[in-house]
């Protein structure tokens, strides 16, 4: 996984390292990692020599390390102008190292120009950019470059105006976000919050991380973490010569209805594509369940269902007395559970509260936004990590807060956050597809909090699939599991590519 840090980390981290080395070089460090990827940029447009760059430069060390780069690209023949955003307040030293390089100053944004580098505000920058800095970047959608097409947006650290530490972009009175909407962003040392999450992270573009010799000077715990390939190679259950159905473990599945059976199938369809070895359905929609799928074991409640290792429940379940019945009789089983759709509905009126807190056994719940404001009577707000910690410190379970930056918070304080998030799963029953693969991760043996991770990641990467042959269904999404899984071989584990 790689580590999120919060303004208060970076800046410690970075007082300690600066206090071993010569003064700039921390600075420098960052220059020549921005100076490289421009450069990279540069040379896809049309090449380095010649190129135009425009740096818009704010008045802390953000903008100098801009006019750093700036300095850097100049004396490789790129022709750098500087627009200051606070006029006697930039980084004196860098300004003066990019005139000597040949680089100007100019009182405002114009073409051609084939790169930008916003350099107004870093890690320090809060509530949004100011007016004048706004009136500049609404401005960059005009400039063009030599061959015609829009300017490139580097942002310098993370993308300015943005909330660092939360994700949260600032609004206009008119609703339009108040910060740099950049195509690349070279990150210092540190991956931020912003970064990986929340409206920010669409912001941010590509995100490129420079080391400058950070790493071991950041201290603590980490905000949060994102999930990775690799970790999924590692948390896979294996597979061996003994294995067989029941050892792989057992799923049960209580969700669908006379009315909405699609999500009874669903959320079938979602738990054979994970590891478990066996799937047992228990509702009122087996007739459907057993056409499409019929390796599944069906039955007409979860009292009958036969012994299962974990349980899936509420995706189309309804809310009326019998469903309210089945929850319950899924809460009494001492096995791990995960509760979506029509089972937080169920959960409100907090009837089913001592059911959760005499739990031994781990749950995950799956709510959307409109779910989770139910549950708590607010709305995630700006900071969505903090917001998936509240509600699991507050039900004592995993809270797998669905967006396109899916955040996964535990009860123990941590946080992770799914990059394989994409707009394509936005579509009825997508949900359904997820909560039975997460039910069969845990009725594996795979921990709540690894399993959210991995479903979450495995999910975006099949909507992802799914949508390269045009627009998505949740049944196509249940089918590119499978290809997305290719990848596991007899031992169960990834071949990464």
């Amino acid at each position: 996984m790689r580590a999120v840090w919060r303004v208060a980390d970076v800046r410690a981290a970075e007082a300690g390292l600066m206090g071993t080395l010569p003064e700039g070089t921390l600075m420098q460090r960052a220059a020549a990692g921005l100076a490289r990827r421009a450069a990279l940029l540069l040379a896809e447009r049309g090449g380095v020599y010649g190129g135009r760059v425009l740096l818009l430069v704010g008045s802390g060390d953000n903008g100098g390390d801009a006019l750093y780069a700036g300095e850097r690209l100049a004396r490789r023949g790129v022709q750098v102008s500087a627009l200051l955003l606070t006029p006697g307040r930039a980084h004196a030293a860098g300004l003066a190292a990019l005139r000597a390089a040949g680089g100007r100053v100019v009182p405002d944004p114009a073409g051609p120009v084939d790169l930008v580098l916003d350099g107004i505000v870093g890690i320090g920058g809060t509530g949004g950019l100011r007016a004048n800095a706004d009136d500049v970047v609404q401005r960059l959608g005009e400039l063009r470059g030599r061959d015609g097409e829009r300017a490139t947006v580097l942002a310098v650290d993370v993308p300015s105006g943005v909330a660092v530490d939360t994700g949260h972009v600032p609004l206009s009175a008119s609703g339009r976000p108040t910060a740099v909407r950049a195509d690349v962003t070279v990150a210092f040392g540190a991956l931020k919050p912003a970064l990986v999450v929340g409206p920010a992270a669409a912001m941010a573009g590509h995100v490129e991380l420079v080391d400058i010799g950070l790493r071991p000077w950041l201290r603590g715990t980490p905000a949060l973490r994102v999930t990775e390939w690799s970790d999924l190679v590692d948390w896979w259950p294996q597979l061996g010569p003994a294995s067989e159905k029941y050892t792989r473990g057992v799923v049960g599945v209580a969700t669908g209805s006379a009315t909405y059976p699609g999500a009874a199938v669903l959320s079938v369809g979602g738990a054979l594509a994970g590891p478990t070895g066996l799937v047992r359905y228990a509702g009122s929609a087996r007739a459907e369940v057993l056409h499409q799928h019929p390796s599944v074991i069906a039955s007409g409640r979860v009292a009958d269902a036969g012994r299962v290792q974990a349980w899936v429940c509420g995706s189309g379940l309804g809310t009326g007395a019998d469903a309210a019945a089945e929850l319950r009789a899924v809460l009494a089983a001492p096995v791990p559970v995960v509760l979506d759709a029509d089972a937080l509905t169920l959960l409100v009126d907090g009837s089913l509260a001592d059911r959760l807190r005499g739990r031994d056994a781990p749950i995950v719940v799956t709510p959307h936004d409109r779910e989770f404001t139910r549950l708590c009577g607010e709305e995630p707000g700006a900071d969505r990590v903090g917001a998936a910690l509240r509600l699991a410190a507050w039900m004592n379970a995993v809270v797998l807060l669905k967006g396109d930056r899916t955040v996964i918070g535990t009860p123990d304080g941590r946080a992770y956050v799914n990059p394989t998030g994409t707009p394509a799963l936005a579509t009825g029953g997508t949900g359904d597809v997820l909560a039975g693969l997460l039910g069969s991760l845990l009725a594996a043996g795979v921990p709540a909090d690894r399993a959210a991770a991995s479903a979450a990641y495995l999910h975006g990467l099949a909507g992802r699939e799914a949508a390269r042959g045009g627009p998505v269904t949740a049944p196509e999404v249940a089918t590119a599991l499978r290809p997305v899984l290719a990848r596991l071989g007899c031992t169960g584990r990834f071949r990464v590519r």
